[in-house]
């Protein structure tokens, strides 16, 4: 599903608060994603639903408009008939939804980057979803020379980059007003070993706002 715009995130051990935190299931217990996995299972459509809270309690917006509380009584038949298939809305339990890091960085730079080196391509970082996207100069994929460094995020949080995101099919999926584009994937793997943006551990819980600033401590 697309995600949104948030003015603060909560961060703790997890990750961002609320991230992924619930999940479409097929009948095999695996997670609807854009691929397949020992985990995820490929569902078609789900770039067609957008999510948002309130509360603890997600609203999902339905690719018809209508928009539903994830507490329905009628969730799970809502979702099943409009993928085509059996499905339930699962809160995390034993099994994490996250791919391989509790939280992604990218940065406006590597973006600048990726439509330098593909100058048709128009880099939008809702192709990548990250949970935060870092502002910056050049045109590099400067976040690459962050592995092992600790980040000071705005004036609580601390995060350690800890390996860079590899990247699957899902980026060029078409959503919302972006189309699909295989040229996207076919660059990051051809110019940088299959991988866009980094992953980092959380060292330090605590807010981060929209605007805070950002620096390699160490």
């Amino acid at each position: 599903m697309l995600g949104e715009h948030c003015e603060s995130l909560v961060l703790n051990a997890r990750g961002v608060e609320g991230d992924r935190l619930f999940a479409i299931r097929d009948t095999n217990g695996k997670f609807g994603s854009g691929k397949s996995t020992h985990r995820f299972r490929k569902i078609d459509g789900l770039f067609g639903f957008r999510a948002v809270y309130e509360g603890n309690v997600p609203l999902i917006r339905f690719p018809d408009g209508q928009i539903m509380r994830g507490d329905h009584p009628n969730i799970h038949a809502a979702l099943s008939n409009t993928l085509g298939q059996v499905v339930t809305l699962s809160q995390e339990a034993g099994i994490s939804h996250l791919d391989a890091g509790p939280v992604h960085l990218v940065t406006t730079a590597a973006l600048r980057w990726l439509s330098a080196v593909v100058p048709a391509v128009y880099a939008d970082e809702r192709r990548f979803r990250p949970n935060l996207l870092i502002d910056g100069p050049g045109a590099t994929q400067v976040e690459r020379g962050w592995l092992g460094k600790t980040l000071a995020v705005g004036n609580e949080v601390r995060l350690r980059v800890s390996a860079a995101t590899e990247r699957c099919n899902m980026v060029v999926f078409s959503q919302a007003d972006l189309p699909h584009d295989a040229r996207i994937l076919q660059c990051i793997t051809q110019e940088a070993d299959l991988c866009f943006g980094v992953y980092a551990e959380v060292l330090v819980p605590g807010r981060v706002k929209r605007g805070d600033g950002v620096t390699v401590v160490d």
